[in-house]
Order: C-alpha cells, then structure tokens, then sequence
C-alpha cells in the first residue's frame, strides 16, 4: 500500500508538506503543489482510503494525555490542548483530555474500552512512561514531543535545535560576541522535559561553533530571582550584548524590567530575542523579536497523522518543524 511516506521521498519534501499541500490548511508553493500532485498520480495514493471503509467503527473521540504537574504553566500547556482541540474539530472529531499525572490508568481504560479512535501525547518527557504504553497499545498515537526513544513512534515537534541556531546566528551576524540564554526555571531541566535541554544544548553548542561566548542561567519564579538569574548573564563586566529569553511570559517580562533597572536599554544596550514563545512578544515593551512556538502548526499535523494510522499509512517518524524569525526590532547592529 502506498503510504504519505512514499509521497513525500517522490516529491522530495517532508510528510508535513505533503499533509498541508493535501488539506489545503496551510499555503504550499505552486511548484511544490504540482511535484506533490505528480508524486500522487504516479504512486496512485488514496489518503485514507481503509479509513472510510472503517468509518462505521469509528467513535470520533481523540484522547489528549496532558498531565497537570506541580510545576505546569497553564497558559502555554492549555495553548496545545485548545489546538488539539481545533484541529480535531475540523477533522469532526471531539477530544477526551486525560490529565491526571499517573499516566497508564487513564490510557489503558479509554483504549480497552474502545472509547477513542486515537492518542495525542502532549508535555512528553524525555523519559515518557506514555510513550512506553502507547507502543504497547494497539491504537494510533502521536506525541507532540521527542522523547530520547523514539523507535516506534510517530513524533511532532518544533525543531528546537534550529531554533537555537537560528537565536544565535541572527545575535552573531548582528556582531554580537557574548550572549547568553534565560532559560526556563530550574525544574524544567530536573524534571526531564525534552524541549528545553534540546534548546540550550544546541544553543551553547552553536555559539561556541560561530566562536562566541555562551552563557546559559535559569531563573525562578520569583521576582528577584529573575535578577540573579540576569545578572548571572550579564556578567561580572557586564560584557553581554545579546539575550535569548526560552522561558515563560512573565519571566520574559521580568527579565526586561530587571535590565531596565540596571539601566540597560533594549536594543541599544542588550539585543532580545524570546525563542520558542507561544505567546504575542508584539505587546512587550519594548516589543521583542521572536522566534514563535505556534501550537496549531505541531497539533493539526499531529492530528492529521493520528488519524492517517487509522488505514496504516503512517509509519514510525520524526516531523520536526522548521522555525521562522518574527523581526520586531529587538536586535541592534554591533558589528561596525
């Protein structure tokens, strides 16, 4: 059987691309549209297809396993359900949210009792017990997420790595040659998520490839906290010039408070980028070039290859999505 796979390795492009130019939910470029269309007729591909020979069996209910853990920020978490939540609906499916933190209980009895047609993992872990039972379960599943084994799996996410690079090319090309990271508090590390350290890693690896120093800090929520953090960046000589924020809103929107009481200003003293946000950096003050983490970009593929699985055209993969750079006008010239 012809799969979204073989499609995509025809046309020379990747599985989101062909999702997208299929749906018609995002713009494909018309050249990319035609060699997809070429690739379809000549592989004779029919998109679930088995699908609607099932369609009776179906329930149209998702699964979305969110766990709400103690130091879970809900406004970004909430962002993927709700996005989840849309692509499904496009797709006529409801969603059934798990969000207890016990992780087996909820899966095994929404999938034994046959109550859904498919599994969305969201907040993976890079040590996921989910992704343990989902291979084990004999029911379409994707995580919106990379965790450290993915044999078996079907994973969506934002390409993290890329995003770093791209943070830090855009400081260093500006003629940067400190900069530094605020990541995310220091629990995000300790508790195994996957994204952050993908994040920082790449990070600090690339500044020192474009031979630049690094600087990595994490702060805490609390007010003061963010200003150690900040002033860790900074320096004993206070030589950064160039500052990453990957961490929640308000902690961006303290950082900047804190290098406004030092009497630095953005971009003219220290140029901003926040990576990976999911939230609207056009209403900060001032407004801060971004790099946006766009959840109904990683959630309506997810969902379009959770429910591909439905006729078997999806086979174990790793869609990592490619970033974009928002210029506001936080990212000042250092290199006459």
């Amino acid at each position: 059987m012809t799969t979204i796979h073989d499609v995509a390795r025809v046309a020379g492009v990747s599985i989101s691309t062909v999702s997208y130019a299929l749906s018609g939910k995002r713009s494909v470029s018309a050249s990319t549209r035609q060699r997809i269309q070429d690739a379809v007729r000549e592989l004779d591909y029919r998109p679930n297809a088995g699908a609607r020979m099932l369609a009776g069996r179906r329930t149209y209910i998702l699964a979305v396993t969110e766990p709400l853990r103690a130091d879970t920020y809900a406004p970004a978490h909430m962002a993927f359900v709700l996005a989840v939540t849309r692509a499904a609906r496009r797709h006529d499916y409801d969603v059934l949210l798990l969000t207890q933190d016990e992780a087996s209980g909820g899966l095994q009895r929404v999938t034994s009792s046959r109550l859904v047609d498919a599994i969305v993992v969201l907040d993976v872990l890079t040590h996921d017990e989910r992704a343990d039972i989902v291979r084990a379960l004999d029911i379409p599943a994707v995580l919106v997420g990379v965790p450290a084994d993915t044999s078996g799996l079907v994973c969506v996410d934002l390409d993290f790595a890329q995003v770093a690079r791209m943070a830090v090319d855009r400081l260093v090309e500006a003629g940067h040659t400190t900069v530094g990271l605020l990541g995310h508090q220091s629990s995000a590390y300790d508790g195994g998520s996957n994204f952050p350290p993908r994040l920082r890693d790449a990070f600090l690896a690339h500044a020192a490839e474009r031979g630049v120093v690094g600087r990595f800090a994490m702060p805490e929520r609390d007010p003061g906290q963010v200003g150690s953090a900040v002033d860790e960046l900074l320096g004993p000589d206070a030589d950064l010039t160039g500052l990453v924020m990957h961490c929640e809103e308000p902690l961006q929107v303290r950082a900047l408070a804190a290098l406004r009481a030092r009497g630095l200003r953005v971009p003219q003293d220290v140029s901003v980028i926040s990576a990976a946000s999911t939230f609207d950096t056009s209403m900060f003050t001032p407004p801060l070039d971004s790099i946006p983490l766009v959840a109904d970009e990683s959630c309506e593929l997810a969902v379009e290859l959770a429910l591909a699985q439905l006729d078997g055209t999806v086979r174990p993969t790793v869609e990592l999505l490619p970033p974009h750079y928002l210029d506001l006008g936080s990212v000042a010239d250092w290199s006459a």
